[in-house]
């Protein structure tokens, strides 16, 4: 099969992010038909400095947290990278995510930079994957968990039921167990991927399955990270919890418990710019439910965002100031 042109590569790339450009604009546009701007930035003028001061604060035990979690798994594998390197690199990651059309190329960050220590990309890149899938499953569990609450207050109002989310839930954890318990096994059923070039992926299927027996025999190491993973998802609820609050609108945690993780879910759609338009018109359809207005909503969503990206040039500053260097 020939092998595709970089120019038409290019050319497909360019399409994409018009057409993630055109839905999230799209979107936008629909729901600010909706609401009347000038109330909604008046609004926002009258929200609460200290309340948003303390969200901010709430964003960075967040991210203390996920570099912690970080941390623990790399340590889980014998990489020994300083807490403080991790958090700059971590730093870069969240800035790269909000300043790009995806997250990948924060991920890419994570990775690179830990790679020497490791004396691998496969192995940096598992201990990555490993740590996002933790964070998926404690977004599904927290969302189950505010589900299930919510239900009791509203249940005609909940948008997804309960049940799915706890199976959801269910079905992930089964389907990791195994590549967990027993990554020689996993990595028989990786085997046939070989055909495409035995020797370059063999080893790297090799050196997973020696990461996944690491893990495997390091059961309390997992616990705790995925401990930590339900503790980053339940203070990013609080985050927007103090962002509701500091806008005086009158939201229940168990709420927004449901809300937040399903916007989460709904943004790694690949259909649209760091989830602007997806996410609000998420938000929109859950708080006309509950009773509230699409401008509390759309105003929440934004505020929210708008603090995140606020943080996140933080890493800006770091990128900067490390130039070319990695952390050892």
């Amino acid at each position: 099969m020939p092998s595709e042109q970089p120019g038409a590569s290019s050319a497909r790339r360019w399409v994409l992010l018009a057409l993630k450009i055109t839905v999230s604009l799209a979107l936008l546009a629909l729901l600010f038909s909706k609401i009347d701007v000038g109330g909604l930035w008046a609004t926002a003028r009258r929200a609460s400095v200290a309340w948003l001061a303390a969200a901010l604060a709430l964003y960075a035990v967040n991210v203390m947290a996920s570099v912690w979690r970080w941390y623990l798994l790399l340590h889980a594998q014998h990489v020994h990278v300083g807490p403080r390197s991790l958090l700059g690199s971590f730093l870069v990651a969240s800035f790269f995510n909000n300043f790009l059309p995806s997250n990948i190329g924060g991920d890419v960050i994570r990775i690179t930079d830990t790679a020497r220590a490791a004396r691998s990309k496969t192995l940096a890149t598992t201990v990555v994957l490993v740590d996002r899938g933790l964070g998926l499953m404690a977004l599904v569990l927290v969302a189950a968990l505010g589900a299930s609450a919510a239900g009791h207050v509203h249940p005609a109002a909940v948008p997804i039921w309960p049940i799915w989310l706890w199976t959801a839930f269910l079905v992930g954890a089964a389907a990791a167990a195994p590549a967990v318990f027993a990554p020689a096994g996993f990595g028989r059923l990786l085997q046939p991927l070989t055909v495409f070039h035995p020797e370059w992926v063999g080893g790297r299927i090799e050196k997973l399955t020696g990461a996944l027996a690491k893990f495997r025999d390091n059961p309390g190491a997992l616990l705790v990270c995925f401990s930590t993973a339900v503790f980053v998802q339940a203070t990013m609820v609080l985050f927007y919890f103090a962002v509701a609050y500091a806008l005086h609108l009158n939201l229940t945690f168990s709420d927004l418990s449901v809300i937040v993780p399903i916007s989460f879910v709904v943004q790694m759609l690949p259909v649209s710019v760091s989830g602007f338009g997806v996410r609000e018109a998420t938000f929109s359809f859950y708080f006309t439910r509950i009773g509230h207005s699409i401008a509390s909503a759309v105003l929440m969503s934004l505020v929210a965002q708008a603090l995140i990206i606020l943080f996140s040039l933080s890493g800006a500053a770091v990128y900067v100031s490390r130039g070319h260097r990695r952390p050892a």
